[in-house]
């Protein structure tokens, strides 16, 4: 069922939480939460749609919104910290320290729930992810409608996540009931996920906190092994399911950079010859060093944080311009680079070619 959905611009996204709590649209979205509809809103990551925490009905229509699996689990934005003590039942040191030092900001932890969220919320876990968001429009909007609110990324489920209102329009327009249009978002990529739950924490999702700073904060951090393999019961999103994919067939491709570049331009020679609309992804230093139908940057290799937050929106532009084969370079492992690469591995959906092995050149 279509509705009308709501846009509301704000014009100065990064003024003060005070300042933006008298905006008419923070106002009136905060409104609409709390009545039990949709919202989109910018966070510091990516664009969220939210839905009333305590309200199974309310958060359905996030499901039914976005075609979401419904045991894929959400996560609950807060933006006041005593909210926190109505969601969860104990807090571990642990997720202590990570929030003294990360909050507000883009880091969720999964915590022991009360049972005060809906059960929609938690797919049936005993846990629950929560996070503060740092952006001020979504402080605002949190504070004024005084609910914990449930909110995953604003796109259709599998597609890249929005990073700019209009990534969200898009997919949703129609289907959801408000559209805060604070700005393109300053992070690109989702917020870090970490279950604290245990006596070492475990990374469930990279995010915007880096893995190399959690350890600074706490020391020993696991990562999942459902990052390296599909599960089938996801503890957090991102972990299973087809996520953050372009329409056409993506392939990652990996090696030295001489030998990754080589394979690229092949396999984008072997597919035009084919007849196919090839598009490849790679940063502003080698724009003009490949041929294809399109080479489409997203940010520069030297400034790592520029290529999370062109990501998404890169991987847009190719279904923009109708790519139906998608080469794209892969990246160091460390820093927002892991996090990086995650969302690339997840977009190929496992395709991935080694450059020092591919002899045939076959796609």
């Amino acid at each position: 069922m279509q509705v009308k959905t709501r846009r509301w611009t704000i014009e100065q996204p990064h003024a003060s939480v005070d300042q933006l709590k008298r905006e008419i649209g923070i106002r009136e979205a905060a409104a609409m939460l709390r009545e039990g509809k949709l919202v989109a809103f910018p966070t510091e990551t990516v664009y969220g749609l939210g839905a009333d925490a305590r309200s199974d009905e309310a958060v359905m229509k996030i499901f039914q919104a976005k075609g979401r699996p419904s045991d894929n689990p959400l996560i609950v934005h807060i933006g006041e910290r005593d909210q926190l003590d109505g969601l969860v039942s104990a807090l571990p040191d642990a997720g202590r320290v990570l929030i003294e030092r990360f909050w507000p900001g883009p880091l969720t932890l999964i915590l022991p729930h009360r049972g005060t969220v809906a059960p929609s919320v938690t797919a049936g876990l005993h846990t629950v992810g929560v996070r503060m968001p740092s952006h001020p429009v979504a402080l605002a909007l949190l504070q004024e409608t005084g609910v914990p609110v449930a909110a995953p990324s604003a796109n259709r489920s599998g597609r890249p996540s929005p990073t700019e209102a209009e990534h969200v329009w898009e997919d949703l327009a129609g289907k959801i009931d408000g559209l805060l249009d604070g700005g393109p978002a300053g992070v690109g990529v989702e917020s870090t996920v970490v279950d604290v739950t245990e006596k070492v924490p475990i990374l469930l999702r990279p995010g915007g906190i880096p893995l190399e700073a959690l350890k600074d904060a706490v020391g020993e951090v696991r990562v999942d092994p459902g990052l390296q393999a599909e599960v089938q019961r996801p503890r957090s999103p991102g972990m299973k399911y087809r996520h953050y994919a372009p329409n056409g067939e993506m392939w990652l491709v990996t090696g030295t950079e001489a030998d990754m570049m080589r394979t690229i331009q092949r396999l984008a020679d072997d597919a035009a010859a084919q007849g196919r609309r090839v598009g490849i992804l790679t940063t502003d230093e080698r724009l003009m060093r490949y041929e294809a139908d399109w080479v489409v940057s997203c940010g520069k290799r030297s400034e790592p944080d520029s290529v999370a937050r062109g990501l998404y929106a890169a991987l847009r532009r190719f279904d923009e311009l109708g790519a139906d084969y998608i080469l794209a370079e892969s990246f160091p492992d460390d820093g927002i680079w892991f996090t990086v690469m995650n969302r690339l591995r997840k977009a190929a959906e496992g395709r991935i070619i080694h450059a020092e092995e591919d002899s045939r050149g076959d796609c």
